[in-house]
């Protein structure tokens, strides 16, 4: 049983089973007291020469009463070869046991928390401390002393042990319950839009909690987080306040210590921890599992706005709603028809996908609306959070605009780092002004700088009224294709095309990206070469920009056109790249550009083949845009291609709306072209054989098709 899990147990006061501890102990009659002496004697040996900042009183007391019971064992060692003991010293040996490993996990439970963590929980942990002296206090009672034979000096101490346990009481030490309130009202300053007073905060955290170096600062906030992560709703404090913790030892951590460097030293062990550390969410993405239940059954995407059909089933709002618009009446999930096509928003799920994506780092922007969460509390977003984040990132932006450039490095950092979630903080970073200053560090030599600073772009971008920010700062969306094109590092050519990808989401803005030089034929290059990461990075972005119809020649001139055929084949960026193709097809140069790709028609036959709904919807489309407007050579190997009647007649019968509107389209074309062949052979035939030729014919069809096919089946 793991220390966290063992704790988690003493927070509700509940007592862990034996065999929840896995140690191969022996709890039979005859090893029952080697093993408790030597857990005893691994707890004193272990921690008494251990000083932790707080709980010194509750934590000697109980060191110095398990001593007691280790003279307590080594007697009953040498009584134990005279005679057996009876079921009741039987049964308290074992709740010692239990208790010693009780007392084992507190004590490395404090030695290895933050100070910080220490102070907020100081009357939960002083509370676990006292009942753990009850415990020791009811096992002695029960203790069949009397016949165990102690000599005197034995039962001497027995006796004191017991008087000192029964006299007991809950004890919280005043200097550290003093600090804990002060740490507390530096939060509520906060909270009240006040910024703490520079000489208190310097006395508390350097003086007093001997926190005195920007590295201190950050292995708390690490603490901390950790928490948050771990966090359930039963404990407090509440994860909205550990999250205004933290946002207050961040502001510390540059108003105290200044930018010095906590983690960018030279070294092995440091470059790993940037290696790390300078992925981002948009990174972590391509890592980190969503919780099964989080995610929509349809698109397999976690869900943005959860809402429940009449079958009691739970999809994405935009998913289920494109479902309902293609004419289906059933559930998606169970095929059960739908009694009404009524959408109840599903809050408990979303605030618990909110809660997810916080703990994780992940970026989530539910969408405004009547059953919108903004109003609700949730914790990134506490008034202390938001004030003590505001008041860090004004240090933040200052740094970028007047300090060196280690400064300046350190800064981006951590603002990439505020930015990762919550739109407040997205929006007041941007009016604070830090855009043109991150700017500016995209054409840095320095990697980390420059990582640093796109990434953090990339972060302010997801919030929408951000990037009219970004695309009106004069440079900007040059240095962010120079990045993608000429960036130091993988990841921060990636997020450049991630942060592309994120501004075209607005139309306008699309031919402006387009039009920047080398940014399609960088995005192509990034598609055809770059890890799986930064192919769908890629992909996604081309797709945007596919989007827009004056974008046509850019991608065909810039080899965008040959990158997405050779996606059609990858897996992860197939499904993009046929919608982007589909977009492009439409235009005649760009059907006649996929036409003249060898390995177009194969790719989007074998997306009509095993791709999901959505790709085989794209796939048909492009291939009917294919023989409309690609050329004679272009529809010929679309309509030759064998697999492609029971492709269709499948798509026909089992495809989206759209789906099954251009597979009937498409069976129209390829219907003509075989009753034109039909219609010459059966003459021939007809003039050979004219006393059988109406059976001829019809066999000749037969065969020529490999599924019979009807273009009178129903389009809904």
């Amino acid at each position: 049983m793991s220390t966290a899990a063992a704790f988690s147990s003493l927070q509700r006061r509940r007592s862990p089973s034996l065999e929840a501890f896995l140690a191969p102990v022996d709890l039979t009659d005859g090893g029952i007291i080697t093993t408790l002496l030597s857990v005893a004697n691994d707890l004193v040996g272990s921690f008494s020469g251990v000083k932790l900042p707080f709980h010194h009183r509750n934590f000697g007391s109980l060191l110095r009463k398990i001593e007691v019971l280790v003279v307590l064992l080594d007697f009953l060692k040498e009584f134990r070869l005279n005679t057996r003991f009876s079921y009741t010293t039987i049964v308290c040996l074992k709740e010692m046991y239990l208790l010693f490993y009780r007392c084992k996990i507190l004590f490395g439970y404090c030695a290895k928390s933050s100070k910080l963590w220490l102070l907020i929980q100081n009357q939960s942990i002083s509370g676990h401390f006292h009942d753990l002296s009850q415990e020791m206090a009811t096992l002695l009672d029960v203790l069949p002393v009397k016949e165990l034979g102690f000599s005197e000096d034995v039962r001497e101490q027995i006796e004191l042990l017991q008087k000192q346990l029964r006299r007991s009481k809950f004890y919280v030490d005043k200097r550290d319950e003093m600090l804990r309130r002060q740490l507390y009202s530096f939060l509520n300053e906060f909270e009240n839009e006040e910024i703490p007073n520079a000489s208190k905060l310097w006395s508390f955290f350097y003086d007093q909690l001997k926190i005195q170096d920007a590295k201190s600062c950050r292995d708390e906030i690490e603490f901390l987080e950790e928490q948050i992560a771990h966090h359930e709703g039963d404990v407090e404090p509440t994860a909205s306040i550990l999250n205004g913790f933290v946002a207050l030892v961040r502001y510390c951590r540059f108003m105290l210590f200044g930018f010095e460097n906590d983690e960018m030293e030279t070294g092995k062990r440091s470059e790993k921890t940037i290696k790390k550390r300078l992925m981002t969410q948009e990174v972590a993405d391509t890592f980190l599992t969503a919780p099964k239940d989080f995610c929509c059954p349809i698109s397999l995407d976690l869900m943005e706005d959860p809402v429940i059909v009449s079958t009691g089933q739970t999809y994405d709002r935009s998913s289920i709603s494109r479902w309902l618009e293609e004419g289906h009446c059933t559930c998606p999930k169970t095929g059960q028809m739908l009694a009404h096509t009524r959408l109840v928003s599903n809050r408990a799920l979303r605030n618990l996908i909110m809660l997810w994506c916080t703990a994780h780092g992940v970026p989530y922007d539910p969408p405004e609306g009547p059953d919108s969460p903004s109003d609700m509390s949730f914790p990134s977003s506490s008034k202390a959070t938001v004030s003590a984040n505001m008041a860090t990132a004004n240090l933040l932006i200052h740094q970028l605009a007047t300090g060196p450039e280690s400064a300046q490095t350190i800064a981006a950092r951590e603002i990439r780092l505020l930015a990762k979630t919550g739109k407040e903080n997205r929006a007041f970073i941007a009016e604070l002004g830090a855009i043109p200053h991150l700017n500016k560090l995209l054409l840095s030599t320095n990697a980390v700088a420059q990582e640093n600073s796109v990434t953090a772009i990339l972060n302010l971008s997801i919030y929408d009224k951000n990037k009219s920010k970004i695309m009106s700062e004069q440079g900007c969306l040059t240095s962010i294709v120079h990045v993608l094109r000429h960036g130091h590092t993988t990841e921060a050519r990636e997020n450049a095309a991630a942060t592309l990808f994120s501004l075209s989401a607005v139309h306008d803005y699309k031919k402006n990206i387009a039009d920047e030089n080398g940014t399609v034929k960088a995005l192509a290059e990034l598609l055809m070469g770059g890890t799986s990461r930064g192919k769908k990075d890629a992909v996604t972005a081309l797709f945007n920009l596919s989007t827009h119809a004056d974008n046509c020649a850019r991608m065909i001139g810039s080899g965008a056109v040959t990158a997405l055929v050779g996606a059609l084949a990858v897996e992860g960026v197939s499904e993009e790249a046929a919608g982007a193709l589909a977009l492009i097809v439409r235009q005649p140069a760009g059907a006649e550009a996929v036409g003249k790709e060898e390995m177009a028609v194969a790719g989007l036959l074998g997306m009509m083949r095993s791709g999901t709904p959505r790709a085989k919807e794209n796939a048909v489309a492009a291939l009917l845009e294919l023989c409309r407007g690609g050329g004679a050579v272009a529809a010929e190997r679309v309509l030759n291609a064998p697999p492609l009647a029971g492709l269709l007649q499948t798509l026909l019968f089992t495809g989206t709306k759209r789906a099954r509107r251009k597979a009937a389209s498409l069976a129209r074309v390829f219907q003509r072209r075989e009753n034109a062949a039909l219609h010459y052979g059966g003459l021939g035939v007809g003039y050979a054989l004219p006393s059988n030729s109406g059976t001829n014919r019809d066999r000749t069809f037969a065969g020529d098709v490999s599924v019979p096919m009807s273009i009178s089946v129903p389009v809904v």
